[in-house]
């Protein structure tokens, strides 16, 4: 067998995991990484990547149904169900093989099972229930991700009651679905079956749905989905269900405390999700887990000195782009690399795909609020937008938040067309500490979407021009 000694093991070949082996290889490093199952783990492989070709699907499937509103004509519009899946599917199994291409690239060593610690610098390699390798290590981290998180009584079956999982790869196009949970999985695969003809509703426990959003986002893209037809239940929650024979029956409880029940074919159980932390060897080490994630410092160190942890096993905000940054910085702190600093978790941007996108970067307007600023906030309506109203898509805010005696940029919200890559400009803009008045002298090009930007943060200090 190939030496099994490096210099550094990765358990876990999700975003965060085989990002962190690249950079610890291209910094010089000999690296191993150790995979169970797929290559870009969750998110490339059922979550992020397959859920955004099939939102796309729905995208164009939309817009076929309103070619009119474009002068054109489209007659016995029509999906396969099963073309679609396949389509999703092999968007993944591409980028699957592209990243086994680049950890060949980089010299990274893979070894194909699971990885668990077996004492500090030791990672015991099994597939299938046999060993396939036992790895040493000066350095490990674990970056073995999420998966999703189950109630009791509301336990998927597969059949009537999926995770994401089962929606990913449906084998009926349910006429009626109801979503438990309004974060951004609930509503991503609550907009892709609305559009699609499913009767949908969506049961969020919380006051607002999207709860992490701007309460005024929020609202406005809750407005645009009821528009569309989708029923949203906000402060209720799901008490149980009863499987029939063709369907399920659902308790709905509403915050007076009263009681109904709804019917559907299928249910999406989308309650957010919990750390991989089982079956790690942790008891091996010193490293905690707690409620359900590794406990880890701002470098990702655990309390077993060369063991660390990153990406949604060490806890929120749980994105693929959070644990890429998180394992680069980890990394290179062990290195020695000048110039190291933690993530700020406050400028990670967060993308809903939903039929309006929801993007955001920074503090809402209430929290900065809570946090004692006194605040300037800016709006600008997509409807005032030249390039909004040539895509027909008028419906849309684009909102920021500064603090008034500074000037700086404290956050960014925006629902809308393409938000989700207008958003990043505000995410620079908080990386380089940028003021009103560099946005405000900042040329933005015409006609696009990006101008709404400019107009929110003028709109911020009264200097709006197009509306």
């Amino acid at each position: 067998m190939a030496d099994t000694h490096f210099d550094l093991i990765v358990v876990g070949g999700g975003p965060g995991g085989y990002v962190t082996a690249i950079r610890g290889a291209q910094i010089g490093g000999k690296v191993a990484l150790v995979e169970e199952k797929h290559l870009g783990g969750i998110c490339l492989n059922w979550g992020c990547i397959p859920t955004k070709a099939l939102l796309r699907t729905s995208e164009v499937y939309h817009n076929m149904l309103h070619a009119s509103d474009f002068g054109l004509s489209a007659e016995n519009v029509a999906f396969d169900l099963a073309a679609v899946v396949k389509r999703s599917r092999n968007v993944s199994k591409r980028l699957n093989a592209g990243v086994g291409h680049l950890l060949k690239k980089n010299k990274v060593t893979v070894f194909d099972g699971r990885g668990r610690l077996n004492g500090p610098g030791k990672v015991e390699v099994t597939a299938d229930g046999k060993a396939v390798a036992s790895l040493t290590a000066a350095n490990v981290i674990l970056a073995t991700g999420a998966r999703a998180r189950t109630l009791p009584g509301l336990e998927p079956d597969g059949k009537f009651v999926w995770t994401y999982m089962e929606a990913l790869v449906p084998d009926v196009m349910p006429k009626s679905l109801l979503v438990i949970g309004s974060g951004a999985i609930g509503i991503e695969f609550a907009s892709f079956f609305h559009t699609l003809g499913s009767e949908v509703t969506v049961v969020e426990v919380l006051p607002q749905i999207l709860p992490v959003e701007d309460a005024e986002i929020a609202a406005l893209a809750r407005k645009r989905f009821e528009k569309l037809g989708m029923k949203i239940l906000s402060g209720a929650k799901v008490t149980g269900l009863k499987p029939g024979k063709d369907s399920i029956t659902a308790a709905i409880e509403n915050e007076k405390g009263e009681t109904s029940e709804l019917t559907v074919e299928r249910v999406i159980s989308a309650v957010g999700v919990v750390g991989n932390v089982e079956d790690l060897g942790l008891e091996t080490t010193k490293v905690k887990a707690e409620r359900g994630m590794i406990v880890a410092d701002e470098y990702s160190r655990t309390d077993e000195p060369g063991v660390f942890a990153i990406g949604d096993v060490a806890g929120p905000p749980m994105l693929a782009h959070k644990a890429e940054h998180e394992g680069v910085i980890c990394v290179e702190k062990i290195t020695g690399i000048a110039g190291v600093h933690p993530i700020d978790k406050l400028k990670i941007p967060g993308c809903t795909y939903c039929h309006p996108q929801v993007a955001s970067v920074g503090l809402t307007e209430d929290k900065a609020k809570a946090e004692g600023h006194e605040v300037k906030v800016g709006r600008f309506p997509f409807m005032g937008n030249g390039k909004a109203i040539a895509l027909g898509e008028p419906d849309g805010l684009v909102k920021t938040v500064f603090d008034a005696k500074t000037g700086q940029l404290l956050g960014a919200h925006m629902v809308g067309a393409e938000v989700t890559e207008l958003i990043q400009g505000f995410v620079i803009a908080m990386g380089l500490e940028t003021t009103e008045e560099d946005l405000m002298h900042t040329v933005f090009p015409h006609p696009t979407l990006s101008e709404m930007m400019h107009e929110s943060v003028l709109d911020a200090y009264g200097r709006a021009i197009h509306f």
